[in-house]
């Protein structure tokens, strides 16, 4: 069976799902074609499904009208078809992949079967499957094991503490989520994780998953001690998945490699989302797939000016209960990071700390401009700062607007 579509987008995450919804409100349908059995879904929520507060209706999008259930297996760029694992054969004037990425599995002894299976209750945790896997087989009192210390694992270790789970968390570096954080704002994370009875453990190597009968009973740590485990959540990680891509003949790095029409060294196929790779950089973050969908949606139906040029994401992150945000019986426990963290020598730094509320506020400025901040607890200047941040505005000298920035309660 062939078909005849003008843009064939492959892949229905939320880079996929919102170019498609984008281009059929401006007059240029898409047909989207995604391998999941499940309705199109916000992959960051899905802590929350783990946790209970969610169910899976909740974290749906809303589908274009052109969903294709199917795996597509090749790319004919000289034909302009795509193949599907059904037989069936799209063509297209314009493809874009938006194929998102992998979870990465570490390399431990005793992680696969001899089928090249994880053990029964070793679980990745990147799709809805993996979600409700590990849902079902969380139970109050099991003993799981967390690896991986970034936002992914920081949300799977407090959702499955909520849960009623006893928790370890495994971190190789030093600090937790420290891409995102500095060593303040991730000892505040790592306060909040312990309150809940997480027990973190960083500078910590994991070099062996321990199974009888297929299922896992212990993890082993790089210095030899042994953790018992019913449940090991895989939180690497993740890889831009450009399987089919290289196959196709397109230039590869990291991910799918685009200019700032997001367009791969094949003129009629684009790339967006977590498998892209602009000006050396892949995101990985929701921001940056939601603007790429924009500019692109932009560049497909005559706008010739629209271009990508990099995206000043903010990670956003609230700790929550399932009956709603807490740390501890009833206050928030939130936290945002934009842009550097990290001074540079020369760098302006304001920093303010309650350590009786547990809130957490530094911002970073250069050259009179607002380059980056972290803030935990109690987020109602993230708005503000983080709309004088991407507007990169030259501050007042007397530092007043900005004091007011940091200490005022309202502006998200």
């Amino acid at each position: 069976m062939t078909s005849k579509t003008r843009v064939v987008v492959i892949g229905a995450g939320l880079a996929g799902v919102t170019l498609a919804r984008r281009l059929g409100e401006l007059g240029t349908p898409a047909l989207l074609v995604g391998e999941e059995e499940h309705r199109p879904y916000n992959r960051v929520l899905l802590a929350e499904v783990l946790a209970g507060r969610y169910s899976p209706e909740v974290i749906a999008l809303p589908a274009p009208a052109g969903l294709l259930r199917g795996r597509v297996t090749g790319i004919d760029r000289a034909g302009r078809t795509v193949r599907c694992a059904d037989g069936s054969v799209l063509a297209y004037d314009t493809l874009v992949l938006a194929t998102g990425s992998n979870a990465v599995l570490p390399p431990l002894r005793g992680l696969f079967t001899p089928d090249r299976e994880l053990p029964e209750g070793v679980h990745a945790f990147r799709t809805m499957d993996d979600c409700l896997g590990l849902s079902k087989a969380v139970r109050p009192g099991a003993r799981a094991v967390v690896i991986g210390g970034g936002l992914l694992g920081v949300s799977a270790a407090r959702a499955l503490a909520v849960r009623g789970a006893q928790v370890v968390l495994a971190q190789q570096s030093e600090r937790l989520m420290e891409r995102q954080l500095d060593p303040a704002a991730s000892a505040l994370v790592r306060r909040h994780l312990e309150g809940l009875g997480v027990e973190v453990h960083t500078e910590c190597r994991v070099r062996d998953v321990r199974g009888v009968g297929g299922a896992v009973r212990s993890v082993e740590m790089g210095d030899g001690y042994a953790l018992g485990a019913d449940l090991v959540v895989l939180a690497c990680g993740v890889r831009p998945r450009v399987g089919l891509a290289r196959e196709a003949g397109l230039e590869v790095g990291r991910g799918v490699l685009v200019d700032d029409e997001l367009r791969t060294s094949d003129p009629h196929i684009r790339a967006v989302g977590d498998c892209a790779q602009h000006a050396d950089r892949v995101y990985g973050l929701a921001a940056p797939a939601l603007e790429q969908a924009g500019v692109l949606a932009d560049l497909l139906t005559g706008d010739g000016t629209a271009r990508y040029t990099g995206t000043r994401s903010l990670t956003r992150l609230t700790l929550t209960g399932p009956e709603g945000p807490f740390d501890g019986p009833d206050s928030p426990f939130d936290l945002a990071a934009f842009g550097e963290t990290d001074p540079r020598p020369g760098d302006d730094v304001v920093q303010l700390a309650d350590a009786t509320r547990g809130t957490y506020r530094k911002v970073v400025v250069r050259d009179d401009r607002l380059v980056g901040g972290v803030l935990v607890g109690e987020l109602g200047t993230v708005g503000a700062l983080a709309r004088a941040w991407e507007g990169a505005e030259p501050l007042p000298s007397d530092g007043g607007p900005l004091l007011h920035l940091l200490t005022q309660d309202g502006g998200s």
